[in-house]
Order: C-alpha cells, then structure tokens, then sequence
C-alpha cells in the first residue's frame, strides 16, 4: 500500500541525502577478489528434499554474511500446491527478513520465478498474499486461510518477500535497520542468487519481479542491482539470474511529479466528478505552483536537505493532507472509508485486520516458523517508513533506473488503477512518456487501444520494445483487490508474451 503514509498524515518528510547505488562484497554480491570454485563442488539441493519440521539453511561461498534458512509448510493456505517459508539470514545473521514460497500450479518445473513485495515504505508482503493475489486469503472470522480462485501462482513459482527489515515478521537481533532503498537493494539481490544457484531446479530459470505503491520505487532499483551483479556472475562461477522483467503497480516511481496529478484526480474529471470542494480546489491551485517550484529547487536541481524538507512539507500540507482528512477512501476514490477500527489501522480496508488477526495466532505463527523475537505481526511499520522519509528516498531518480533497465533488455509493465488518486494513472502514464530512453520516439507514436478480458474491456494500454503501460478500469489502488479476474488474465498475459 501507498502506505503507511495515512497512518502519520503526512508528518513531516525528514531529510539525508540519497546513497548511491555501490557495490560491497560483504552484502552478499558476487565476489571480485577471486572466481568461485567450480560450481560442482558448491552443495546443491532439491526443494523436495526440505524438511517440514525444521529449518535448512543454505550458504554459499560468494555469498559472506548471507544464509537462507527454509522449511516446507504443508496442509494450509492451498493443499494443492507446495509451499515454503523461511528467513533470509542478512549480515553475519544479525538481520532476518521473512518470505513465503509457493510452487506454481500449472507447471512448477518449467514456470518462471516471480518475487512479489509491497510498498509503504514498511508495509508486508503479507498484505498481497492474502488480500491481492497470493494462492489464499483469509476467512470473513480471521481465523483461517481459504483458497484464492484468481491467484498469481496459476502460471508462476511465486515469492512474497516482507523486505525491508523491520517489515512483517522480518526482524533484527540488535536494533539494526535499512534506511534506504539502495541498501535494500543489496540484501533482495542476494536472497535471489542463494535461491536460484542453490536449488538447482531454479537455475536460469526466467525470473520477474514484481509489486505496487512504493514498490515503484524499490523495483528498479533492485532490478538494476541484479542486472549490474549479472556482469559480475560468470567470472565469479555463478549463473545469471535471468531478470526478464519488472511489473509495477499503481507505482511511486516520479514522485515529485506525482503532486500535479493529484490535483487533476481530485478536481477535475480525471477519472470521476471532483471529490473535494471549489475552495479546496481552488487552494490547491494555488498552492502547486510553488509546490514544484519549491521540490525542483531544492530536491532536484540541488539536494538541499532542509530546503527539501520544507517543500515537502508544504506540497503534502497543501494538495494531500486536506484529502487524507476526509471520509473518502484514499486509495480508491469511488469509495468511502470502510471498517470500524481508525482508518490508521484498517487503512479502510478490513481485510487488514483479518490478516493481523490470523497471523498473530500461535497455530499459524508455528506453521510458518515465526522467530519469538516478532512478538506481533504488523501490517505496516512507521518506523520503517520514518527512516526511509527522513532519508529522502522518496525524491530519488527512479525513472533513470528504468531507462537503464529498458536499455539492457528488462521489459518493464506499468499498470494502475484508475481510481487510485495518489500513485494515479496520470501522472505514470505522463512519466513513462517522459522517459528518455532509446524508444521514446517509437514508444510515443504508438497510439492507445483497449485491452480485453472475457471479451469485456479492462482498460486502455500501449506500448513498444519492452515498455507497456496499461490502465485497469473500475481498480484502485490495489488492482489484483479490486479487480481479481482482470489482474490475473494481465500478468498471465505479460508472463508468456510482455504483451496485453
């Protein structure tokens, strides 16, 4: 979700200057002092041959400080297929991050790896296994998981990844955090090599990444970690991880940009009649011209952290926290604010509450293999997503990283809700139009068609040379949620032919 962001009402976003993107070899990349030995003698294992009783856990040599410790978990969510979870070992053992596995249901040998991971900045992967598009969801009592019909594991091996630590049931043994996006580009990349060069069934096999909200930030990001390290890989006695694509959701890709487009979704006919008052319209008007002006200057053009901070400050003041203030749900615009506990908890969606409620129960908890240090599950950490605002990873370049994606050959879905009003279509279909990149010309001539599910129109979509965008007719912002049928037939679609 978009975050937690509803949870502070847009406190203060805190300044630091972004970390570039670099390369240590302690974080579990590749190593460049000397090539692995041959990769016969690295040990090898089979998912089959797991235990459900208890952990194993994987190392590799190029991989220092980094373990994975999985088990199968069976008899739940859907008997039908298997299942794992476990907990990427990050630094020496020192941080944990949780993730669940689950074979595909078609054809688990020969289908693609897809990672799935929420936004916030802080929030599960929980929340999209069992509320979006995971094998399962959880009962109307909170109490157990049911089959999901419209589950994303139809064609695909599927991963949901609580990143980063502090996430879910992801944890830290001493107080340790991840701050920014870059640094939480190293651990993600180095889960995905242990899994595929150590399961043997997994080598070379197509691997996609995908996710929504924040995640437009975090996917590029960590695609590009991946494809930088694939360089690496051969002459460090490892196979590529074969990265063919990445499919953001509703994403935070641009996101000073972002600020023009919701003025247009909450006062003009964007997507519907306009749901805020002519006054606060009209004060919004106001107020945006500044706004840019004020996040150009100062975190743009030159990263000025207090100044930063300040325009920020303002622009959510000014064009957010009004709409956050009332009954409207802000994740969906053609609905009200549903559940009865505070909007910070349910985030106007009850099934939240249904997740906490069954994996907070000690019957799940065993099944998982949840460490005693996770006391409660949370849907969404503040804390998390306070580190990560008062480093000001919100303002990064990220479409420079989907260029260089593009460029080398990773195919990129944007798709988005059209009733979503903060992570809104408008302003992801104007940056993907923006984007300079070597299609830019070719990819702008093409014109828009409709895409069709079931012979009925499910939005409108273009695209061209490994770049499509697509919008989903009657979603918010979580499209596999709201729109279940649609948002299956569109990654099944993307997985067999980057096309819809």
């Amino acid at each position: 979700m978009y975050g937690y962001r509803l949870i502070a009402l847009l406190t203060a976003l805190a300044a630091a200057i972004q970390l570039p993107l670099h390369f240590n070899p302690s974080y579990g990349s590749p190593s460049l002092e000397q090539a692995a030995p041959p990769f016969s003698l690295v040990q090898e294992y089979s998912l089959s041959d797991l235990s459900s009783d208890q952990y194993t856990t994987l190392t590799h040599d190029k991989f220092a400080g980094y373990a994975v410790r999985i088990k199968q978990t069976e008899g739940w969510c859907d008997p039908s297929v298997r299942s794992w979870t476990g907990y990427l070992d990050v630094d020496g053992g020192a941080k944990h991050l949780f993730f669940y596995f689950f074979e595909s249901r078609r054809a688990p040998t020969e289908d693609p790896l897809l990672m799935w991971i929420n936004g916030g900045p802080g929030c599960s992967a929980s929340l999209g296994l069992f509320m979006e598009l995971g094998p399962c969801k959880v009962n109307e009592h909170g109490n157990d998981s049911i089959p999901r019909v419209e589950s994303w594991n139809e064609q695909a091996n599927v991963f949901f990844l609580d990143q980063p630590v502090g996430v879910g049931f992801s944890y830290a043994d001493f107080g340790e955090v991840v701050e920014t996006t870059e640094d939480a580009a190293r651990n993600v990349a180095a889960f995905i090599w242990l899994f595929t060069q150590t399961f043997k069934e997994y080598q070379g096999r197509e691997f996609h990444m995908a996710g929504e909200s924040y995640g437009g930030r975090y996917l590029p990001v960590f695609a590009s970690e991946i494809v930088d390290q694939n360089r690496r890989a051969s002459a460090n006695g490892l196979q590529e991880i074969n990265l063919q694509s990445v499919m953001i959701g509703n994403g935070d890709t641009d996101h000073l940009n972002m600020y023009p487009a919701i003025y247009e979704m909450l006062c003009t006919h964007a997507s519907l009649p306009p749901v805020m008052s002519i006054g606060q319209c009209v004060r919004m008007k106001r107020a945006l011209p500044r706004c840019m002006q004020m996040t150009t200057a100062s975190c743009i053009d030159v990263k000025d952290e207090l100044a930063c901070r300040a325009a920020m400050m303002f622009c959510s003041a000014e064009l957010e926290e009004p709409f956050f203030a009332s009954d409207t749900n802000p994740y969906d615009i053609s609905k009200s604010c549903e559940g009865d506990g505070p909007a910070y908890e349910t985030m106007c969606y009850p099934d939240t509450w249904r997740v906490g409620a069954y994996l907070n129960m000690n019957t799940t908890r065993r099944l998982l293999g949840i460490n005693d240090n996770v006391t409660k599950f949370t849907a969404c950490s503040s804390d998390v997503q306070a580190r990560f605002e008062r480093r000001l990873d919100r303002v990064a370049p990220n479409p420079y990283y989907i260029a260089g994606l593009l460029e080398r050959g990773v195919s990129v879905l944007i798709y988005v809700g059209v009733y979503d009003p903060i992570c809104n279509w408008i302003a992801n279909k104007r940056w993907t139009e923006e984007l300079e990149w070597l299609g830019k010309q070719s990819y702008n001539a093409q014109p828009t068609r409709q895409w069709y599910v079931d012979g009925e129109p499910a939005g409108i979509t273009k695209g061209w040379k490994g770049l499509t965008y697509a919008n989903i007719a009657g979603a918010g912002h979580m499209v596999p949620y709201d729109k279940p049928v649609q948002a299956l037939a569109m990654v099944n679609r993307w997985l067999a032919n980057r096309t819809l």
